[in-house]
């Protein structure tokens, strides 16, 4: 399983339209509205860095209206209490 976070700017009059938007592409398990130098945080959960790229690459900047910038961290490791793969139904 690969896990990502990304970090989102968004035009503030379509937050919610954005976070909606976002939150319905496959593979996004979590949407956060933050504060601080970003609007949003996406959780990204998928089996492999193919899917990861179709979501950061191509759906996220050119099929979701106002989205401004994002920043993708991968995670590298991961210590949880459960098992995310399984709870997430990821293979």
């Amino acid at each position: 399983m690969v896990t990502a976070i990304v970090l989102i700017n968004v035009q503030r009059p379509k937050l919610k339209e954005v976070t909606a938007n976002v939150l319905n592409i496959k593979g996004v398990t979590e949407v956060y509205t933050v504060a601080g130098e970003y609007d949003l945080a996406a959780v990204v959960r998928v089996s492999d860095s193919k899917k990861l790229t179709e979501i950061v690459v191509d759906k996220m900047p050119h099929q979701v209206d106002g989205i401004t910038h994002t920043k993708t961290l991968i995670a590298l490791d991961v210590e949880s209490k459960i098992d995310l793969a399984k709870a997430f139904k990821i293979k």
